[in-house]
């Protein structure tokens, strides 16, 4: 699945556009790698992003083409 579409899914992001425009800012990095929205995100990979001042780093645990609000949280794990 495509970062920017994984970000939005799991709702580290709200919106696709955002997550378009954090990746292309190099706010969003993949396993220690500055990544853009086209990369393609794998179970277990480590996605690190910047917030402003703060920076949220999670750990991919599942991949789900569309989730409800309640099971987006178990796609990642914050590390």
């Amino acid at each position: 699945m495509r970062l920017d579409k994984y970000l939005k899914v799991s709702r580290l992001i709200k919106r696709r556009t955002v997550a378009n425009e954090a990746c292309d800012a190099g706010r969003v990095m993949v396993n220690g790698k500055v990544a853009k929205a086209s990369q393609n995100v794998r179970i277990g990979d480590v996605i690190e992003i910047a917030f402003g001042n703060r920076s949220v780093r999670v750990e991919v645990l599942q991949i789900l083409d569309t989730t409800k609000k309640e099971e987006a949280k178990d796609m990642f794990k914050y590390l």
